[in-house]
């Protein structure tokens, strides 16, 4: 059986079919390409400046740590900035401990600072205490509603506290698009121009979020993370549920194996539509939660609002 040779370097033997592209790639073109994608990625967006601190937030699972080898792989060949690694202990038994100490391990190995901090220490209730309450209130309200708005709390007040000037998040492609048609299906188009891979309006308090996957589907981040042999968490939330997201995603999937470059093609058409309403979309002036001090758009910030329900329950 004759061997396919990469259609890169020509020289070694080819594994992975980039279907939407065409390109038979080895394992060490490949594992060049993403690093290669997640550099012009920053360029494009002027994602960093020479003066940042960033912080990665890593919460244990594949995208997270791939991000973190890949832009450590970055500083160390082109110090441009300082890095560090967040994580948001939200205090799930069973689940969270293990993606802690599995982050804690890659992050000594790169030699990279891990700063955590938790639910129980920042709002008074782990998220297990939280979905206790639901459950006996029944009132309805699923964990990732609270969850997904702590954690973004959480990243800030780390980032904040350990003086990083940008967050740096793992969105992947995929993760873009289905946000992008979910915007869509809940007709919330005016968030799309703010889903885009950088925050580019500073605001007191505020750390800018940057997406340096955002270009990258996500089966070729799980296929980098085996290659450079990442450990990572591979057991999923026991919380996730996001039903209508994930039959977005399978759809996608679906259009993607037999149109191959239809997640691209989605992307390019999300930027174009980002781009026409940038001056339609008004500017969102924040002020100070009158509870906590972190910054929102009214008296009372989304997290504080949800932490005061919690305990009324």
């Amino acid at each position: 059986m004759t061997s396919v040779m990469c259609t890169v370097c020509g020289v070694r033997e080819a594994f992975y079919l980039r279907s939407y592209s065409g390109e038979k790639l080895c394992a060490k073109c490949f594992l060049e390409s993403i690093e290669d994608r997640v550099r012009a990625t920053i360029s494009k967006y002027s994602m960093f400046k020479f003066n940042d601190r960033i912080a990665v937030a890593v919460s244990g699972g594949k995208d997270s740590l791939s991000l973190l080898h890949i832009l450590a792989r970055i500083e160390r060949d082109f110090p441009l900035a300082s890095l560090c690694a967040i994580t948001v202990d939200e205090g799930i038994a069973g689940y969270r401990d293990e993606a802690i100490e599995i982050a804690s391990e890659n992050c000594r190995e790169l030699r990279v600072e891990h700063f955590i901090i938790s639910f129980k220490e920042l709002y008074g209730f782990t998220l297990d205490e939280i979905v206790e309450r639901l459950k006996a209130s029944k009132s309805g309200m699923t964990p990732c509603s609270y969850c997904g708005v702590l954690r973004r709390k959480a990243l800030n007040v780390l980032a904040m506290k350990v003086g990083a000037t940008k967050i740096a998040t793992a969105h992947n492609l995929d993760d873009e698009i289905q946000t992008f048609m979910l915007n869509i299906i809940h007709g919330d188009i005016l968030r799309i121009p703010r889903t885009s891979p950088t925050f580019d309006e500073e605001e007191p308090g505020l750390v800018p979020r940057v997406k340096p996957l955002c270009e990258i589907l996500e089966k070729e981040v799980t296929l980098y993370a085996y290659l450079k042999g990442i450990r990572f968490q591979e057991n999923p939330c026991p919380y996730a549920g996001e039903a209508l997201r994930n039959d977005i995603r399978n759809t996608l999937n679906r259009l993607e194996e037999k149109h191959p470059g239809t997640k691209y093609k989605i992307y390019r058409s999300a930027e174009k539509v980002r781009e026409a309403m940038r001056d339609k979309v008004p500017r969102i002036t924040l002020k100070k939660c009158q509870l906590c001090g972190e910054p929102t758009v009214g008296d009372i910030c989304r997290a504080c609002s949800l932490l005061k329900n919690i305990k009324m329950l």
